[in-house]
């Protein structure tokens, strides 16, 4: 059995490809047109275990335990005990660190996605400033042509006179 040290690391690390798993399938571009359908069964289906089984698709904490469960699998990865109850504890361990790191993952979103909106915010107004200065200037424009056109119509009306 690892040294407990190690087991720690390894639980740190290994949380980190379930969080991704877990939030990629449950929350990403990539995989939406399926999830758009696991949302529609898991409210419209007419029995609760279809419901419940779509369900698990659409939420990463419910979605984090299976993938999980397949890690624990592919690595035999025990946490304090060689035994079942190793399994039974690393994988309840895993789920809440990589929990934990999606809930970091999703903050650090939305403060991405705010610094984007405000940039965006800033560059609409930019621009609307650029084409009223334009706006301006072309009106400015205008109205030097017509007095420039209005003062050599003076001067040829008085030459005639």
């Amino acid at each position: 059995m690892m040294p407990l040290s190690e087991q720690v690391a390894t639980l740190l690390l290994l949380a980190l490809p379930i969080a991704c798993v877990a939030w990629t399938v449950t929350h990403e571009e990539v995989f939406r047109e399926p999830r758009e359908y696991c949302i529609t069964h898991s409210k419209k289906d007419k029995t609760i275990w279809r419901r419940k089984f779509f369900y698990l698709f659409t939420c990463e904490y419910c979605f984090s335990h299976y993938v999980t469960i397949f890690f624990l699998f592919v690595t035999r990865y025990h946490l304090l005990f060689a035994d079942w109850r190793g399994y039974l504890i690393g994988g309840f361990a895993l789920v809440w660190v990589a929990n934990c790191y999606m809930s970091l993952f999703a903050r650090l979103r939305v403060g991405m996605k705010k610094e984007k909106m405000q940039a965006d915010i800033e560059e609409v107004k930019l621009k609307e400033v650029k084409e009223e200065a334009a706006l301006i200037e072309s009106a400015e424009l205008k109205i030097e042509n017509e007095r420039k056109r209005n003062g050599s119509s003076r001067l040829t009306s008085s030459a005639k006179v």
